[in-house]
């Protein structure tokens, strides 16, 4: 894993894998790190250069200063932006995943000239505030349990009904992506003063977040949505929405998934090798 610094001396690490190809930066969710595209990197790196980025506070990044002041949608977008300027990259086409996605908006609004097409994973127009109330009641807490097979069976029953068809060893190769392993035993790989900064973000936009403003300042950059089919955060009505609002933008709901898809799903993974063959480079 590499490293770079930003503007406010911040170490933020990525991982930069693949051949010569045109590049493709992967964003992950709000708690989650690089690791969530382990299997996405593999399938695109013979073709692509891949690039995932430890947003601050996730993974082998460098915590925060002031979370609340620095845990943001412009300051994380400015962090990505930064290593695509540290990397010498002029234009890349993105992968992000829920907050991931939204960086990746952030990014193109300010400088759509950098950015040849955005995948957005389970994140849209609108993020609905029963699934951003459900995400901060377990933000911030560390794991309970004792091993990664019990954290393997917490998280099957925890997600039986949005995820009913994934097995107890998919599980835990998830568990093993989301936390980092502290002898044997499961511990957070975020920062838990996240969860302040996201609770104050809350208070202030409510629960239910409007995102259109970023949306519609696309300025034409070609844009995939995928859509888990069980989602609390991105509902079939804000999809149909913004393709109402852009008949060019192209859709993917994925049977059997909740927030957020994992892209390793074969219909993921054709839906983005098709979208990145047209617009990647």
């Amino acid at each position: 894993m590499k490293s770079f610094r930003t503007a406010d001396h911040r170490r933020l690490a990525y991982e930069d894998s693949g051949g010569s190809g045109p590049a493709v930066l992967c964003l992950a969710g709000l708690t989650r790190n690089s690791r969530e595209f382990s299997d996405l990197a593999a399938h695109l790196a013979p073709r692509y250069r891949v690039i995932r980025l430890d947003s601050r506070g996730r993974g082998r990044s460098e915590h925060a200063l002031d979370p609340i002041a620095e845990y943001t949608i412009p300051v994380e977008a400015g962090d990505a932006r930064a290593l695509l300027d540290h990397l010498g990259l002029a234009r890349v086409a993105m992968i992000g995943t829920s907050r991931g996605g939204i960086l990746a908006m952030a990014l193109a609004c300010g400088a759509p000239e950098r950015v040849s097409g955005i995948v957005l994973n389970d994140v849209g127009a609108v993020v609905e505030g029963q699934g951003l109330l459900r995400i901060l009641s377990g933000l911030g807490r560390a794991p309970a349990a004792a091993s990664f097979a019990e954290a393997a069976a917490e998280l099957r029953a925890a997600n039986e009904r949005a995820f009913p068809d994934v097995s107890l060893a998919d599980w835990e190769r998830f568990a093993r992506r989301i936390y980092d392993d502290a002898e044997g035993r499961p511990a957070l790989a975020y920062d838990p003063e996240l969860r302040s900064a996201v609770a104050a973000g809350l208070d202030a936009a409510g629960p239910t977040v409007s995102l259109w403003p970023l949306f519609e300042g696309l300025h034409g950059v070609p844009v995939l949505v995928i859509r888990g089919a069980n989602s609390d955060i991105l509902l079939p009505a804000t999809v149909a929405e913004m393709a109402r609002a852009r008949p060019d933008i192209e859709t993917l709901e994925l049977a059997g998934r909740g927030h957020a898809p994992f892209l390793d799903e074969p219909e993921a993974l054709a839906a983005i090798d098709g979208f990145l063959a047209r617009h990647a480079g």
